[in-house]
C-alpha cells in the first residue's frame, strides 16, 4: 500500500453527546459558564472602550442579569457586553471549540493583554445543553449598523439564525429547561448556586424572578441616585418627648427632627463582590475586613487566629488570603476549605496539585490565572507551573510563621496550641517546610513555659556539665536527661539479658568501635490528668516534661527522631528515672523485689507480670505502672492497621509493675504475703497503678470500686 496522509474529521453528531452529557462533572456549572461569557463580553467592551475603538453610553452599566421563570421553565442570561454580528454568531457559536476569548486576544495581542479575559477553550456554551432542551440567542454587536440576530438551537446538530429584535448592545442566552432540571428555575436554588461560583466575579451579577411583584424600600431623601424610581415622598414630622429637667420642671425635648423621605423601587443587590480582598494590596486591608470576609465566605463565626496574604505578580500572578482557624479542642475535624479562583471565577475546592497537603488544613482563598486548566476548568492539565506555584504557597507560610516568631513570640505562643497541628503536619508531609520550621517548632512544658528544641538540649548541656563539675546531678527546671550511661549500646542491652555482668558489658561496647551516638531523652506529657502522678514526682525532683497531646504528636515525634538522630522522645510513665528514686542495697531490694514478685503474680492471676521493687523518694506512692516507649508506639502502630487480635508482648512485652519500697502498705505486704487480705491489697495496689497509667476497662471499673468498699468496711471495723 502507498503512503497516504490526511486529516482526522470528527462527527459532530458524535462529540455533541458527549460535551452536553460528559464535559462537566457537576451539572450546576453550566451557570458558571454562562456567567463566564457574560463577563468576558463585558470585558472585551472595556477593552475596546480604552483603546479607542468604542464610546460607552451615558447610562452604561456593566452587569449581568439572570432571570427565571418558573412558568415559563426558563431561565435568562442577560449581559451587557460587545455583543455579535450574525458572522460572529455562526464563528464562535456554531463552531465547537472555536474560543471568541482567544480570537479576541490574538486579534488585539499589540493593545491589549489577556489578563482579565476567562474563556480560552470555546466550549462553555455547550453546557446550557447539560440542563436545556432548547436554547435561543439574541445578540446585538456594538459595531457600527449592527443588526441584531436571533439564534436557536434544540440540542441537535442543527440550527436557526435569522435577523433579531434586541435593542441594545449586548447579548441575552434563554435556556428552555429539560423537566428534569427544573429546579434551576427556582430563585432560591440559581442564588445558591451564583454564590457558589460566581461570588467574586468581576462583573455585577443580579438575580430576578419574571413577572414578580415589585418591592418597594424607603430611604431618606438625602440618600435618592439618579436611577432610583421615586414612588412616594414622605414627610416625617419631628419626633418630641416630655422630659424632666436639672430644676424637675417638666419640658418638651426634640429626640429626632423632621425628615424628608422616599418610597422607591427596592434596589437589586449584585450578588458578586466584584472586588474581594485577596485582589487588594495587603496594607490596604484593616483587621476587621480580612474577619468579615472570613465570616462571609467560610460562614465560621470563630474568629481566625490570624492570616496569610498572599500577593505575587512574578514569575506567575498569584493572589490570596489563607486563614488559620480556631480549634476548639483535640477532637474538632480540623478539615479546612481553600478555594481555588482563576480570574475571580471559582474552580474548586482542594485542588491537591495547588495546594500542599497539610496546608488543606486551613482555610483560604487562592487566585491564580496561570493556573493551566483542563478544558471544563475544574481540574488541572499537569503543568511544571502548577509544582512552582505549590512551593511559593508553602514557602510564603513559612515565612510568615517564622517572621512571627521573630517578631512577634508572644502572639506566636499565644497561638502555637491552635496552629501546632497544621505545623507539625506539614513538617511530617513536607521535607522542605520541616527543613525551614524545625527551628521554630515550641515544646509546651508542664508548666506552661513554650521552649525550642534548641532550648531544651541547652538544658541537657547544662545538666551534663553540673555532673562532671561534681554538681548535684539534678538540675532545678531540667525538661531533658542524659540517658545512655557512657560505653553503653544495644549490644551491652542485649548482654545483660543473656546474664553477663555489667563491667563485661561495659568493656564489651567500649572495645566495639561502632557506637550508637548518646541520645538527649525528652520526656513527654499526653494527659495531665491520667499522668499527673508522674508528674508530681517530676516536679518534686526538680525534674520538668513538655505536653504532647494531640494525635499529631504520635507521628510527629518519630518524625523528630529522624531528623535528630541524637534526640530521643519519651513518655513521662515510660520508666522510673534515677533521679526520682533513693539509693538503696542492691541485695537487699532484690530479695524484697523476688518476694512481692511471687505475691503479686500469685493475687493478680498473672504469671508472667513484670514486677519492679524501686526506693521512690516520696513514700506515699506505692506502686506505679510503666511501659517502654518502644512498647508503647508499636502498641499504637498495631491499633492504627487494627491489629488487636496480635499479641503485644511479641513487640517488646507488657507494662511492668513498679512498687515502692520505702511505701508502708508496700512495706506490709512484703512482710505478711499469707495474710487473708494481702491478695486483696494486690489487686487494689495493681489497680491503683492502672488508673495512674489508662483508664480501667468497665469490668474492672466494677471490681475495683467493689474492692474499695471492702475495704473501706474493714477500717471502719
Amino acid at each position: 500500500m502507498s503512503k497516504k496522509t490526511g486529516s482526522l474529521s470528527i462527527n459532530s453528531e458524535n462529540i455533541f453527546p458527549i460535551i452536553k452529557k460528559w464535559l462537566y462533572s457537576d451539572h450546576d456549572i453550566f451557570v458558571r459558564e454562562m456567567i463566564s461569557n457574560g463577563c468576558d463580553a463585558i470585558t472585551k467592551l472595556q477593552k475596546l472602550e480604552i483603546m479607542g475603538d468604542y464610546t460607552f453610553p451615558e447610562d452604561y452599566k456593566k452587569r449581568i442579569q439572570v432571570i427565571v421563570n418558573p412558568e415559563e421553565k426558563t431561565l435568562k442570561f442577560i449581559d451587557s457586553g460587545l455583543g455579535m454580528t450574525a458572522d460572529e454568531v455562526e464563528e464562535y457559536i456554531t463552531q465547537i471549540a472555536f474560543s471568541g476569548a482567544m480570537d479576541f486576544v490574538e486579534k488585539y495581542k499589540d493593545k491589549t493583554t489577556n489578563d482579565e479575559i476567562i474563556g480560552h477553550f470555546g466550549l462553555g456554551f455547550y453546557s446550557a445543553f447539560m440542563v436545556a432542551d432548547e436554547v435561543h440567542i439574541d445578540t446585538l454587536s456594538y459595531q457600527k449598523d449592527a443588526k441584531s440576530v436571533h439564534w436557536e438551537c434544540d440540542g441537535g446538530t442543527e440550527y436557526t439564525i435569522e435577523e433579531g429584535t434586541r435593542t441594545e448592545v449586548g447579548t441575552e442566552i434563554t435556556l428552555f429547561l429539560n423537566e428534569d432540571c427544573l429546579e434551576f428555575a427556582n430563585e432560591y436554588r440559581m442564588r445558591e448556586v451564583i454564590e457558589k461560583y460566581c461570588s467574586f466575579m468581576p462583573v455585577q451579577i443580579f438575580l430576578s424572578k419574571a413577572n414578580a411583584e415589585q418591592e418597594y424600600e424607603t430611604i431618606d431623601e438625602s440618600e435618592l441616585r439618579e436611577d432610583d424610581v421615586v414612588v412616594e415622598h414622605i414627610h416625617e414630622d419631628a419626633k418630641t418627648e416630655e422630659k424632666e429637667n436639672e430644676n424637675g420642671e417638666k419640658e418638651t425635648v426634640e429626640v429626632s427632627p423632621a425628615r424628608e423621605r422616599v418610597k422607591i423601587n427596592k434596589r437589586p443587590v449584585s450578588l458578586s463582590d466584584t472586588n474581594p480582598l485577596w485582589t487588594k494590596h495587603p496594607n490596604d486591608c484593616t483587621a476587621e475586613e480580612y474577619k468579615d470576609f472570613y465570616r462571609k465566605v467560610f460562614q465560621d463565626y470563630r474568629e481566625p487566629l490570624f492570616w496569610i496574604h498572599l500577593n505575587m505578580d512574578y514569575p506567575f500572578n498569584l493572589k490570596g488570603i489563607l486563614y488559620f482557624p480556631k480549634i476548639n479542642t483535640e477532637y474538632d475535624s480540623i478539615e479546612g476549605t481553600i478555594k481555588l479562583y482563576n480570574n475571580q471565577v471559582f474552580i474548586a475546592d482542594n485542588i491537591k496539585e495547588v495546594i500542599p497537603e497539610f496546608l488543606m488544613l486551613l482555610k483560604g482563598v487562592i487566585d491564580c490565572p496561570d493556573l493551566p486548566l483542563n478544558v471544563s476548568r475544574s481540574a488541572l492539565q499537569n503543568d511544571g507551573t502548577v509544582k512552582k506555584i505549590s512551593d511559593y504557597i508553602t514557602k510564603k507560610v513559612a515565612d510568615k510563621l517564622i517572621g512571627m516568631c521573630k517578631t512577634d513570640r508572644e502572639s506566636y505562643e499565644k497561638y502555637w496550641d491552635d496552629i501546632s497541628p497544621f505545623i507539625k503536619y506539614g513538617c511530617i508531609k513536607d521535607s522542605k517546610f520541616s527543613e525551614k520550621m524545625n527551628d521554630y517548632i515550641l515544646y509546651k512544658d508542664i508548666d506552661g513555659k513554650y521552649q525550642k528544641l534548641e532550648d531544651l538540649l541547652k538544658a541537657a548541656e547544662d545538666a551534663k556539665a553540673a555532673v562532671e563539675n561534681g554538681a548535684d546531678e539534678t538540675v532545678e527546671g531540667e525538661v531533658v536527661e542524659d540517658e545512655v550511661v557512657e560505653g553503653e549500646t544495644n549490644e551491652s542491652s542485649e548482654s545483660e539479658a543473656a546474664g553477663e555482668s555489667a563491667d563485661e558489658t561495659v568493656d564489651e561496647a567500649e572495645d566495639d568501635e561502632e557506637k550508637e551516638p548518646e541520645k538527649t531523652t525528652i520526656y513527654y506529657v499526653t494527659d495531665e490528668v491520667q499522668q499527673s502522678q508522674y508528674i508530681n514526682m517530676f516536679r518534686e525532683s526538680g525534674l520538668n516534661a513538655v505536653i504532647l497531646k494531640h494525635n499529631i504528636d504520635a507521628p510527629f515525634i518519630s518524625h523528630m527522631e529522624q531528623i535528630n538522630e541524637k534526640v530521643k522522645f519519651e513518655r513521662i510513665d515510660a520508666d522510673v528515672t534515677d533521679t526520682v528514686k533513693e539509693e538503696a542495697d542492691v541485695d537487699e531490694l532484690k530479695e524484697t523485689a523476688d518476694t512481692l514478685t511471687e505475691v503479686f503474680r500469685k493475687a493478680l492471676g498473672k504469671e508472667k507480670l513484670d514486677v519492679k521493687v524501686e526506693k521512690l523518694k516520696n513514700a506515699n506512692i506505692s506502686s506505679m505502672i510503666t511501659l517502654s516507649e518502644e512498647s508503647r508506639r508499636m502498641q499504637e502502630m498495631m491499633k492504627m492497621y487494627n491489629m488487636y487480635g496480635m499479641d503485644p508482648s511479641m513487640f517488646g512485652g507488657e507494662e511492668t509493675l513498679v512498687l515502692n519500697a520505702n511505701n508502708k502498705l508496700v512495706q506490709y505486704i512484703a512482710a505478711n504475703k499469707d495474710s487473708d487480705k494481702v491478695p486483696m491489697l494486690c489487686e487494689q495496689l495493681y489497680d491503683l497503678a492502672m488508673i495512674a497509667h489508662k483508664p480501667l476497662q468497665p469490668e474492672e471499673m466494677t471490681k475495683f470500686i467493689s474492692r474499695s468498699n471492702e475495704i473501706l468496711m474493714l477500717l471502719a471495723q
